[in-house]
């Protein structure tokens, strides 16, 4: 009785080769082409990278964070990429450990900073200005963490406090989902642009 002779090789390769192509042109070209496509046509600006331009420049993205340091602007949430803040080319946090000792002293460090940008200000530092998110891109900082920063950046701006304080409660938006899940943020970026429009009015 004769054995069925096995496959040579060159009969194998061609089928692989040709299923190889074809699933790159579908997963690397096609589907990236559709779902690009799509995204422009439902969220034309977050496709687009939620840019935000002033003077016909464009100055950041509403998704990833900057660094302030000016006592006139509200300060953005730590960040520990690297090799430096708010990379988007290597997010990521720390990963130091609650009992680390560098952990520990970045922490003292940060609320000394603030401590010294604002003397008189007793209330107690809110957790988001003091500690690195996981992704270190954070755009937005939690409504406390601006409140307790108000009082400071009126003073440097020769502002009334009352009207920081309503441009931090405009900026505030509401992050629950079906009015469940998510906490409520202030963009950084967007309200520090919108506090250099109201120092320019003069108000």
């Amino acid at each position: 009785m004769q054995q069925a002779n096995p496959a040579k090789p060159a009969g194998l390769l061609r089928p692989a080769l040709a299923l190889f192509i074809t699933l790159s042109v579908i997963t690397g070209l096609i589907y990236p082409l559709i779902t690009t496509g799509v995204a422009k046509l439902v969220f034309p600006r977050q496709a687009a990278g939620s840019l935000i331009e002033r003077n016909g420049q464009v100055i950041g993205s509403s998704l990833i964070g900057q660094p302030f340091s000016s006592p006139g602007y509200f300060w953005s949430r730590p960040s520990a990429t690297s090799p430096m803040p708010y990379n988007a080319a290597s997010s990521g946090g720390s990963n130091l450990g609650p009992t680390n000792p560098d952990l520990t002293q970045a922490v003292k460090d940060r609320i000394a900073a603030l401590k010294a940008a604002d003397p008189t200000n007793t209330a107690p530092v809110p957790v988001d200005l003091v500690t690195a998110s996981a992704s270190g891109l954070d755009p937005q900082i939690s409504p406390a963490a601006a409140d307790y920063q108000v009082a400071r950046v009126a003073r440097a701006r020769k502002l009334p406090e009352e009207a920081v304080r309503k441009l931090v409660q405009q900026y505030t938006k509401a992050g629950a989902w079906m009015g469940i899940l998510g906490d409520a943020t202030v963009n950084v970026l967007e309200l520090n642009l919108a506090l250099d429009k109201l120092s320019a009015a003069g108000h």
